[in-house]
């Protein structure tokens, strides 16, 4: 598990900071195409990811994790709420205007060879970007085969073509792609869950390699929490567009307060122990997942939680601070903290 001390809220402001960010999607009926409702993919949530820091986001399939990722890199709009990158308001600024930003924000995509064009070869897919914002100094090649290196792969990679490589390779080549303007800040979503155990562990190495030598700053989106464990400074559990926990690593892991953390936490494998995490019991949640455009009454999770009382079904839950950490859940109380 990552361990690392971090430079504190009170020393550094937030390169990255979401307050009650909404990413809603039209329902739309009828014969004039009205819109009726709105999947609220996004419903809410507000997240603060300082310089250097890994932020694992993780939850469900379904729960609006590659949402959050993608409106945060202007490939989705924001119904409401505020983004904001370094000071600058990115709910605000026109898609154009984004056009710089590109080189301070990047992405990693899930799927290794869909993201790469079958028709380019390495050398021009790394340097696309140093291409179109005019960064070649010297020549394309000597920058193809500085990256190249960054992440791993010999200097002869960048004449072939993405079909020639392994999944790990291609990822790496995604990785070089990523890093080659020199962002600050990048998305990592679902950036391993394609990959065999094995060479996740290369992967996740290598990026914190990188992070290290770069100063980046992560959003590692996975629904894998074993996988996140590893990479991650803090954790934020989300579930049907809402953030239902968030704290350390080490907190998150060790001792999860939310019920629906307790859940994903008892999934996960442990080596010599088929019923899963910490206690030694899986708890099997009943049900699936709610639809995003109607979302349950009060705790939205009220319907599935083990622990649910009358509360849960009738008031959604405040923001508390216990233990370290901020939890939404009727369990723990309210706080202002």
């Amino acid at each position: 598990m990552k361990n690392r001390m971090k430079t504190s809220e009170k020393e550094t402001p937030p390169l990255v900071r979401i307050r009650d960010l909404k990413t809603w999607f039209p329902v739309k009926r009828g014969l004039f195409s009205r819109t009726k409702d709105y999947v609220r993919a996004v419903d809410g949530i507000t997240l603060a990811i300082y310089p250097g820091e890994t932020v694992g986001l993780v939850g469900e399939s379904g729960c609006g994790k590659t949402t959050l990722g993608r409106t945060l890199l202007g490939l989705e709009s924001a119904h409401s709420g505020e983004m904001f990158f370094d000071g600058i308001a990115l709910h605000a600024i026109r898609a154009k205007a984004m056009t710089p930003l590109r080189q301070r924000i990047q992405v990693i995509f899930q799927d290794p060879l869909s993201s790469l064009n079958s028709r380019m070869t390495i050398m021009d897919i790394v340097t696309e970007g140093l291409v179109r914002f005019k960064k070649i100094s010297t020549s394309k090649a000597d920058h193809a085969r500085r990256l190249l290196d960054e992440v791993g792969l010999p200097p002869d990679a960048m004449h072939r073509f993405p079909h020639e490589f392994s999944g790990g390779q291609r990822q790496r080549i995604n990785i070089a792609r990523a890093i080659s303007l020199r962002p600050e800040f990048i998305v990592c979503d679902e950036a391993v869950s394609a990959l065999d155990v094995s060479v996740q562990a290369q992967v996740l190495n290598l990026l914190m390699t990188l992070q290290e030598r770069h100063q980046l700053s992560y959003l590692f989106i996975s629904h894998d929490l074993s996988v996140v464990s590893n990479i991650a400074d803090r954790i934020a559990v989300m579930y049907l567009g809402r953030i239902v926990e968030s704290g350390t690593t080490a907190d998150i892991i060790g001792n999860p307060l939310h019920p629906y953390t307790k859940a994903l936490i008892s999934a996960v494998p442990v080596p010599g122990n088929n019923t899963g995490n910490n206690t030694g019991r899986r708890m099997r949640l009943q049900g699936e997942i709610p639809s995003a455009s109607a979302p349950p009454a009060g705790c939205r999770f009220h319907p599935r939680c083990p622990e649910a009382t009358a509360v849960c079904r009738e008031k959604p839950p405040e923001r508390t601070v216990t233990e370290g950490r901020e939890i939404w859940c009727h369990l723990y109380g309210a706080s202002d903290g």
